[in-house]
């Protein structure tokens, strides 16, 4: 989102940020051109709501990772959703068959990680020790995945 000055139609540049400390925000931003000035205050719930997404008032002069918003929405406190987890502690004792391991590669590698994580913590409520085929299967057809 960005504000423009209305007067120039310039984008108007950020200013400075503030948090009075009662669950409010308040952000100014100034035209380049003319310095016409416009502030954005946010109630608590609307302050709390921008925090849990991640969105930082005032832009980011890092760059953006790919999917970083996503990311952020969809693995808050899990830093392991989009990684394959070859090395990960719920994978270890189980084994995946030739067969299982040829079907998860043709997975896309974007959602790999993910899609080992179900079989994996399938298998181990079950006490399943190999991941094969079968398994799979029978993995997508009790968890409702079979349109996956």
């Amino acid at each position: 989102m960005k504000f423009l000055c209305v007067e120039c139609d310039k984008q108007m540049a950020f200013e400075e940020r503030h948090l009075p400390g009662d669950g409010t925000l308040a952000a100014a931003f100034r035209c380049p051109a003319c310095g016409r000035a416009v502030a954005l205050l946010t109630n608590p719930m609307e302050t709390q709501l921008v925090s849990s997404l991640g969105v930082k008032i005032g832009g980011t002069t890092v760059p953006a990772e790919p999917l970083q918003t996503i990311r952020g929405m969809v693995a808050t406190g899990r830093n392991d959703a989009f990684t394959d987890g070859q090395s990960d502690s719920r994978t270890v004792g189980l084994s995946w068959s030739t067969e299982a391991q040829e079907r998860l590669s043709r997975v896309p590698g974007f959602v790999r990680g993910m899609v080992k994580k179900i079989y994996a913590d399938y298998a181990k409520e079950r006490g399943i020790g190999e991941i094969t085929p079968a398994v799979m299967d029978a993995a997508r057809t009790e968890l409702g995945l079979e349109g996956m």
